[in-house]
């Protein structure tokens, strides 16, 4: 083996068993503060995201207790007598009266008068996304969206069904309503007054 391999050889020897090399501090506290930073940084972020979930979970309950309040304040109308043109239960109800007065009531949201007026200033959604205080819509006259009920759960809804009738629930499969239903809808938020809407079957 020639010298100079040796002497080469010896220095790597050594250089492996030194004592490690010592960072410049200034850079050691650098690094130390960026990695605090992005810990800092990560549970601020872990904290936004907490935020959010919460605020989301608190929005469902919202939602899910302004849906048990439409069905619970729509079943204290039970009973009450269907009348053509009728918005209260001192006059009687028809099936649109009906429905403007308990959202106006529960949730303070005013809907269009008519039935096809109510379909169309809210949300379509399918049939099997019903959940309680949704609208339902049948051709009952032999025009779409001529009907409207609430539903409320399990397959049913409640209406002021027809004079001579009166506020009452009943089962959507049953044969006359699941040939005659027209279409299921959400109200929103962003749902309006407008009366000069029309209605896309």
């Amino acid at each position: 083996m020639s010298r100079w391999l040796c002497i080469f050889l010896l220095a790597c020897a050594s250089a492996a068993h030194a004592a490690p090399q010592v960072a410049n501090p200034d850079d050691f506290d650098r690094f130390i503060g960026e990695k605090a930073a992005e810990k800092l940084a990560d549970k601020g972020l872990l904290n936004r995201l907490e935020d959010v979930s919460h605020k989301v979970a608190d929005k469902a309950h919202s939602v899910a207790d302004q849906a048990s309040n439409l069905v619970i304040n729509a079943m204290g109308f039970l009973g009450v007598p269907y009348k053509r043109g009728g918005n209260s239960a001192e006059t009687g109800f028809d099936c649109s009266g009906f429905v403007r007065a308990i959202y106006e009531q529960t949730v303070g949201l005013l809907l269009p008068r008519r039935a096809d007026q109510q379909a169309a200033a809210t949300q379509v959604i399918d049939k099997k996304e019903l959940q309680p205080g949704d609208l339902v819509f049948f051709n009952t006259m032999r025009r779409n969206f001529s009907h409207v009920g609430i539903y409320v759960g399990d397959g049913k809804f409640i209406h002021s069904p027809r004079s001579g009738a009166q506020v009452r629930v009943e089962d959507m499969g049953v044969a006359y309503w699941a040939r005659r239903f027209n279409g299921a809808r959400r109200v929103t938020s962003q749902t309006g007054v407008d009366t000069t809407a029309q209605v896309k079957p």
